[in-house]
């Protein structure tokens, strides 16, 4: 395997383990430039990056080289020498706009005045029951006479990995090309938001921010859960939508959990998500991962057997990314030997994608992975009062201690402030009627689960 191949495996798999903002902002501009015996020497742009890579993210670089390369035993960094060691944000002359780097693909692929990948698009995207309320409303919204009427604003919430970033850019390229030149349509992160606001304010250009927004017909935030614990953001973010909204403008947006989840957030910007139309992607079905393995085979230049796709829906089953990882790890392999693999090789080759039974986990690790996930410290979780927004977390912790651990009532009751075992039986009740009744909270448990077992 050369070197470029062998970090190419290593950062399709570290891409999975890392928020998109991590990856792209730290590793993305990373190169593997040499590697000596046991020693990987990687490249990158300046000190900051190789502080942060070296204190945060080597411990993951180096797992996911060995998982490529077992003789792979150190990581070492070094900064570009054709590169300034400058760690402080370049001056900024204008108002920033989404870049390459930002958006984690390939220039040469992008729309540049809609920040749109062509390669989205609704022919690639695999129906099945996890997913087909979403895609019946994208579909619907993809046609001009809906704009601004039918679902506005479209909100699409769903873990890792499950197609929501497809299906918001989908929409947005099949309005350009039935209608070329006709329709208005920005694709853009809440981070890229965020960084041209901070820019916009940053040199006085603020009215020209908002005059930038405010033209256009089909306005697409992915990841509006960033907005969160941002407040001036928020408060522009709030401007702009109601600004379109009144101007029958559509707007569409995804998050990694339903609008009442997300923390820190603005109620007045909840309210407004929640007045259009709410739609989730789950996990697809085992018939749904075959298919979409199967499509996926159709870019590659090697086939696989029944068996082997068989084998990979079985056990990748929660992310529709790693499935494609999966495929891109054999990729790999082929072209290293000019060989496709057997199952047995194939096992060996995705053995760290493949998922393992739960490992057991602490009453601690719940309490810590429930106040993380709606941003409230610890602390306020276990002793606080009866604010409305500590109750919540504090019952589920309650729940979850009981669901997963199996834990008693009074041992519960000890470990959240000391309180009586009657209140725990109430909030596990009440958890499990609620989790029946509402599926945003059964999606956000769900959630909560998968950082649990897969941290």
């Amino acid at each position: 395997m050369t070197i470029e191949e062998l970090w190419q495996s290593a950062i399709g798999e570290i891409e999975l383990s890392v928020s998109k903002a991590n990856f792209i902002t730290w590793i993305k501009n990373a190169k593997l430039i040499a590697k000596d015996g046991g020693t990987c020497t990687l490249e990158v742009p300046n000190q900051f990056t190789r502080e942060w890579l070296e204190n945060k993210c080597n411990t993951l670089i180096l797992k996911a080289l060995r998982n490529s390369s077992c003789d792979v035993k150190k990581v070492a960094y070094v900064v570009a020498s054709r590169r300034p060691l400058d760690i402080s944000p370049p001056r900024v002359e204008e108002p920033a706009v989404a870049t390459e780097s930002q958006l984690g693909f390939l220039s040469s692929t992008i729309n540049e005045s809609t920040n749109l990948n062509p390669k989205y698009d609704f022919s690639s995207f695999i129906v099945g029951s996890f997913n087909e309320l979403a895609h019946a409303a994208a579909v619907s919204l993809s046609k001009p006479e809906n704009i601004g009427k039918e679902y506005n604003p479209f909100f699409i919430y769903g873990g890792v990995g499950l197609g929501k970033t497809h299906l918001l850019q989908a929409i947005g390229n099949e309005l350009i090309r039935k209608h070329p030149g006709q329709i208005k349509v920005k694709y853009i992160s809440s981070e890229v938001f965020t960084s041209e606001l901070i820019s916009a304010i940053r040199i006085q250009k603020m009215e020209d921010f908002k005059r930038k927004y405010r033209k256009i017909d089909v306005l697409i935030i992915d990841d509006i859960q960033f907005l969160a614990g941002k407040e001036k953001t928020q408060i522009e973010f709030f401007h702009t939508f109601n600004a379109l909204y009144e101007a029958n403008k559509q707007i569409i947006i995804s998050s990694d959990r339903p609008p009442k989840a997300i923390p820190t957030l603005e109620e007045r910007l909840c309210s407004r998500f929640e007045g259009g139309m709410t739609v989730d992607i789950s996990y697809p079905d085992f018939e749904s991962r075959i298919a979409i393995l199967k499509q996926k085979l159709d870019t590659f230049d090697f086939t696989l057997s029944d068996e082997i796709i068989n084998f990979i829906a079985s056990k990748i089953q929660k992310n529709v990314r790693e499935l494609e990882g999966s495929l891109n790890k054999i990729s790999a392999y082929y072209k290293t030997t000019n060989t496709v693999p057997d199952l047995t090789k194939t096992k060996e080759l995705l053995k760290s994608l493949i998922v393992r039974p739960p490992k057991r986990i602490s009453p601690s690790k719940i309490m810590d992975t429930v106040a993380e996930f709606y941003e409230i410290p610890l602390v306020d979780i276990i002793d606080g009062g009866r604010k409305k927004e500590l109750v919540k977390p504090r019952q589920i912790s309650m729940y979850l201690l009981r669901e997963e651990l199996h834990e008693s009532y009074p041992s519960i009751g000890k470990k959240l402030g000391g309180r009586d075992h009657t209140t725990v039986i109430h909030a596990c009740d009440k958890i499990e009627k609620a989790r029946q009744a509402d599926e945003n909270l059964g999606m956000e448990l769900n959630l909560i689960k998968e950082r649990l077992y897969n941290a």
